[in-house]
Formats: C-alpha cells, structure tokens, sequence
C-alpha cells in the first residue's frame, strides 16, 4: 500500500494547531492577580486596597511553630494503679516487724495516704525526649481529671525520705537505717501512678487542632499597602492572604467565556511567534518534517512542564531542567535556531510561575551558557562540569536578583537545592537523545562523534584492506573539515560523511588506482567500459554497506551524493580519444543524486581536489591555485552544483581553504646535510 503523503502546507499548520491546542488547554483559566513583590523592596504599583474581607492568613512555619509550642507545653495525663496499694498492704502484714509491729496500724494508714495521692515516676517514654520535667500533670479519677502540680506529688526517693522522717519521729532512739534493711521497707515505696499515654495524645491533638490558621481579618477598604511602601514580613502576609483569596474565589466568579478567550490570544501569539522565528532563522526545517516535529514536541514539553508545576510554590520551577531542552534542540539544530526557539520555550513560564520574570532570566542565561559549555563538556563525565557551571550561573543570577531586593531575601537560600537537582537533571536527563533519536530518525552530534571515530569496526577494516582509500578518505575529512569551519557548515556531519563516502571500494579495492599493488593493474584486460562501471559500482556498494551497518540516511547521502551524476573522466576520455561513439556513453556516467547541502557540496569538492592533488608534480601557489579552480569551474560547469544551496560568496571562501590546506599539506621540507665523515687519525 503507498503511504499516504501530506501536502506540504498541511504538514506545516497541522502540527502548529495541535499545539495550538494544547496550549489552550493548559492555560490557565482564571483571573489571578499579576503582583510580583517580595519583602524588603518597595511596592512598585499603585495603593492597593481591599475589595472584600478576607483572613490574613498565617504561614506555615507560624502554623508550625505555634504547634511546636503546643506539643512542648503538652500536659501528661496520668491514672491510679490499685493493685500497687494491694501489694504493699499485703506485704506489709506478711512481714514480721517483731518489736515494732505496734507500728504495723500506723505504717498502714501512712501507705494508704501516700498512694491516695499517689507516688510519680518520670520514665524515657513519659518525657519523649525531653530533659526537663512537667510542672503540671492531669490526675484521672474516673471520668475526671484534677490538674496537679508535680511538686505536691512524691516519686519513690522522696516518699522513703519522708518516711524515714515520719519513722526517726514514732521511734527516736531507734536505727532507721537498720529497720529498713532489717524488715526490707525500702520495696514498700512503688510508683503507683501510671502513664496515659493515648489520652494525652488525644488530649493534645484536639488542642493543636484547634490552632487559628488566621491572623486577624482586613476589611473592604482597608489599604493593604501604599505606592512606594517598604514591603515588610506584615504587609507581605497580607498581600500573599490577598492574592490567594483572589485567586481562589474571585478568580472564578469572572466569565468563563473571556477567560477562555485570554487563553487563546496567549496561545496563538506563542504559535506565530514560534512559526516567525523558525521561518526566519532556517525555513527549510518546514521541509524537513521529522525535525520540524521534533523542534515543535520540545517547544510543547516546555509548556506542559512549566503548566504541571504551576500549582506548586514558585521554588519548584527550580528543579524542572528546562536547560535540558536547550541541550536537546542543540543536538539536531544550529546554535542560531537553538537559542531562538529555547528563549520561546521559556516563554510560558511568565504564565505559570509567581516570579516569572525572574525564573525566565535565570534559565536563560542558564540555557544560553549551557549551550555554550556543551560544546566542550560533552563527553563522559565531563558532562558533569556543564552542570556543576550551569549551577553556579543559575545561583549567580539568582544572587544578583536578591541584592537587588535586599540582603534579608538571602534567607531563601534553600531554593539553591532545588537548583543543584534542576543541574543536575539536565545532565542525568540528556541519554535520551538516543531515544528521541530512534522516535524521528534523527542523528544528532553525539552520534556523528561516535561515527566518526577510527576504531570502528568498519572503518578498521577499510584500513586494513583498503590502506589507500582510508588515507584518501582521512585526507578528506581532514580538508573537509577546515572547509567547513570557514563557512559554518556542520562540521560533525560533513567529517562523518568523508569517512564513510568510499566506504563501496571495499568491495573491490584493487579496482582503485590509490590500491594499487606494484606490478598489478587490475584493469588491464577491461574494455573502458567495464572499467568504468567497475569505479562506478562504488557508490552502489557503498550503500548496501552502509544500509548493513545501519548508516544513517543523512549520511548515506554523501556516498549518493559525492559524485553526483558525472563521468568518470579517465576511461571516458580514452574511450572517445580511440573512436568510441559519443551517443553510447552511458556506461561512463554515474547515477548517482547531485549534491543540495553545503556539507554534500563540500564533500564532493574536497574529494575531487584531495585527489588530484596527489598527481601534481609541482605545488607552487599558481599550481593548486589552477587546480582548485579549474575543479570547481568543471563541477559548475557540468551542472553538478546546480542543485547546491550554497552561494557564490561562500564558494570562493571554499575554494580559498582549499588552495591554502592543500599548499600546506604539501609544503616543501628542508633537506637534512649529511654529516661528512672524517678518517681516523
């Protein structure tokens, strides 16, 4: 079944107005106020005054503290354990007190008084913790509780002592020590009081619960704050109490219908200003429908990322890696495009975010120099000093805002975590590049390095077999190169496309003369035909080999592309200068496409010009100068740049580089004198 192709225009506005729609869909609805104040800097509008009553509302760290105060003034509830009096009575009559068992009724009554009121022990599960004691404990007597004061209450040690006391008063000539150990009194004096532990927590919890979220109440009328005022930690409480009643009731009390309306006026000039910035800064991306896609879903991701967190503190932004879209427009695009669409993609969060202004500022000068410091911190764990700089760029912004409103702001330096984790995502975030490289079969920097590099399996073997075709196509790269610098053509692409452009002779290697082994010539016994369309048939094994290692296609093009649709000159011209007939040609001609990109165009000079080079006997100025030209003058001629974008400026500068590398390549060395031998005497 043939697939189903969109005319062009439809595969350009279609994508525009699904984003256009998603755009209206997350914007918000409401009407919310737009202040940006912080405290210690003055109020910058005009005197606001209250519309309606609204609570001042407390903070949560007020709401917090006040609970923390709670749970620290919490009184301990305690009830009696009977079964303590039943022991010691018991005890007490099981012992034999032999002469002082006259003293057995008084001892009774004295244990029956102290355990009434009861005796106190203090353990670790009792205090949670704490090193300083209750004043107060509640005392539970049935369905009551009688608060009493810890002092009035005994614990074990201080009953004995006043025992003791009561003991040395009944019998003053006595041993009171003795007695104890004699008679084993000292087990007499138990804690009889025990912990209630749920119902102080129960107790405790009803109180903290009851905790006034408000402050007080402003009324319609009242000014909040005047034009000029000093925003202070009072007056901020106000206007943050203010702006949430608004936006929480009044908000919403407005016509759907016009805020609908607001929301697609917002989204419509962020779908034209994104439309304007890619046909401005390279229009054929609409021609190239899988980057297109990409750059729109990144622009999208943007958006719903900065929507998904609009419902939490102004902090949180922090930690979204918007500097990660930069990283992965950067990828697949130049700088040019990259910087413009990003400053776009950051437009939504004035939308969202309380403090747009300053996260917008933050992240783009983040962005900007993440972009930047990419280029060389790409690899490995150097990717880690992009985002420890990112980091510091992000916290010197944000410094500078905070000077800006007064040295007491610096009390949110813990938004600097947030900032930390935001960095680092951006880093951990990037491999999955290799993803979205899958989902638009797209090739991103990374992978043309990765292409690029010599010890591939492939290129290995075209060393190896191949030995004067991979020094060709490294003589290339490396012209190509400092060519494509010159007129900021990507540098990457063209460098993998020399590498990997003859790949097709390893098919037959000794059909090319920069193979040729001593003694050999393979196309002796070929008519020049045969010979031709040996040479020619390259470019056709060139592409299967490149479709069995799975080349990408902006790659492969160069092998379809290096020679476009020209003759292969040599045996073309002998089969003319012995009589062959000028109608029956075709044979010699590749079929082949002519090189569009700048980078296809380099290519296809440099190789034309590295490898005449080779049959130069002379490499003065004038010589590679007439080289140079007449290879250029010859491909235009032959219509083979017909198709190229690239300009006549930018031509001339190519045919420069290529005059200067190659008289480099090829300079002159100084002739080392041979050391004259002197005879031994």
């Amino acid at each position: 079944m043939k697939s189903v192709r969109f005319p062009r225009k439809f595969r350009v506005y279609l994508p525009l107005i699904i984003v256009f729609a998603v755009l209206v869909f997350i914007m918000p609805k409401t009407a919310k106020l737009t202040f940006d104040y912080k405290k210690g800097s003055p109020w910058m509008y005009e005197t606001l005054v209250a519309q309606f009553d609204f609570p001042v509302l407390k903070t949560e760290a007020q709401i917090q503290q006040e609970r923390d105060k709670a749970w620290g003034e919490r009184i301990p509830y305690y009830r009696h354990n009977k079964n303590v009096l039943r022991d010691v009575e018991k005890t007490l009559e099981e012992t034999d007190l032999e002469s002082y068992s006259y003293l057995k009724g008084d001892f009774a009554a004295y244990f029956n008084k102290l355990y009434d009121k009861g005796v106190i022990s203090f353990e670790a599960d009792t205090l949670e913790g704490k090193t300083t004691l209750p004043n107060m404990i509640y005392l539970q007597t049935g369905k009551r509780a009688e608060r009493m004061p810890v002092s009035e209450i005994h614990t074990p040690a201080t009953a004995e002592a006043q025992f003791r006391e009561h003991l040395k008063s009944l019998c003053p000539n006595a041993d009171v020590d003795s007695i104890f150990t004699a008679y084993g009194l000292t087990g007499l004096f138990r804690q009889n009081l025990v912990f209630d532990s749920q119902t102080t927590d129960l107790v405790h919890d009803d109180a903290v619960d009851y905790i006034s979220t408000t402050a007080g109440i402003v009324k319609a009328g009242q000014v909040i704050v005047s034009q000029g005022e000093i925003i202070t930690a009072e007056v901020e409480l106000m206007l943050d109490s203010y702006k949430n009643e608004y936006d929480k009731n009044i908000g919403y009390q407005g016509s759907s219908v016009y805020q609908w309306f607001s929301s697609l006026l917002f989204a419509l000039a962020l779908v034209i200003v994104l439309f304007l910035a890619i046909y401005y800064c390279n229009s054929k991306i609409f021609e190239q429908f899988n980057k297109y896609l990409y750059l729109l879903m990144m622009f999208t991701l943007a958006a719903v990322a900065a929507s998904s967190i609009s419902g939490y503190p102004s902090a949180y932004f922090y930690m979204v890696p918007f500097t990660l879209i930069s990283l992965y427009l950067l990828a697949f695009f130049k700088q040019r495009v990259v910087f413009t669409v990003y400053v776009i993609s950051l437009l939504p969060v004035l939308f969202f975010a309380a403090n747009g202004i300053e996260i917008f500022i933050i992240y783009l000068v983040a962005g900007v120099v993440g972009m930047l410091v990419f280029e060389y911190f790409n690899r490995g764990w150097l990717q880690f000093v992009t985002a420890f700089i990112v980091f510091a760029v992000m916290v010197l912004v944000w410094l500078a805002f905070r000077l800006m409103e007064g040295l007491d702001t610096l009390s949110e330096y813990p938004i600097i975590i947030y900032m930390a984790f935001g960095a680092f995502l951006s880093v951990a975030g990037y491999p999955l590049i290799y993803l979205f490289e899958k989902i638009f079969k797209l090739v991103s920097k990374s992978k043309l390095v990765e292409l690029s590099d010599t010890s591939n399996k492939l290129l290995r073997r075209l060393a190896d077999e191949a030995p004067g075709t991979f020094q060709h196509c490294l003589q290339v790269m490396n012209l190509a190169d400092a060519v494509a610098r010159s007129i900021d053509a990507n540098v990457a692409l063209v460098r993998a496309g020399a590498l990997y452009h003859d790949i097709g002779k390893l098919a037959n290697p000794a059909c090319f003369t920069e193979n040729k082994t001593e003694g050999v010539n393979y196309h002796e016994g070929l008519t020049y035909k045969e010979s031709a369309q040996d040479i020619i048939s390259h470019v056709k094994n060139g592409l299967e080999f490149a479709e069995k290692i799975g080349l990408p296609s902006i790659v492969k093009d160069f092998i379809r592309t290096h020679h476009g649709t020209s003759c292969t000159g040599y045996f073309y011209n002998k089969y003319l200068n012995e009589g062959g007939d000028p109608n029956d040609v075709a044979e010699f001609f590749y079929d082949g496409a002519k090189p569009v990109t700048k980078e296809q165009v380099i290519l296809m000079l440099c190789d034309s010009v590295e490898a005449a080079s080779r049959s130069l006997k002379d490499y003065s100025q004038e010589n590679v100068s007439a080289l140079v030209e007449n290879i250029v003058r010859g491909k235009m001629a032959d219509g083979q740049l017909s198709e190229a974008e690239i300009s006549i400026s930018e031509l001339n500068i190519v045919k420069d580089v290529m005059k200067t590398y190659i008289q480099q390549m090829y300079h002159a060395r100084v002739a080392y004198p041979k050391r004259a031998l002197r005879a031994r005497r």
